[in-house]
């Protein structure tokens, strides 16, 4: 019985920081990772997006500028 209890050893949990890296590197291993010609399909689409956006958002701008002034000014 002494011999039993002896071999019994406490489970120590890991550090902090070494769990969330294990963990880390288990769901990287698990995700499906784009091929080259998907990636660079999908950031020509990002960067039209990104122009896209950015052009309406500048054009709401400058109406919405052009308005403000016209109700200031007179």
């Amino acid at each position: 019985m002494a011999e039993k209890k002896e071999e019994k050893k406490e489970y120590k949990q890991p550090n902090f920081f070494v769990r969330i890296w294990r963990e880390t590197v288990g769901e990287l291993r698990k995700v499906s990772w784009p091929t080259l010609q998907e990636a660079r399909r999908l950031t020509i689409i990002v960067i039209i997006t990104m122009i896209g956006t950015g052009f309406v958002l500048g054009l709401l701008d400058f109406l919405f500028s052009l308005l403000i002034h016209k109700l200031i000014v007179g």
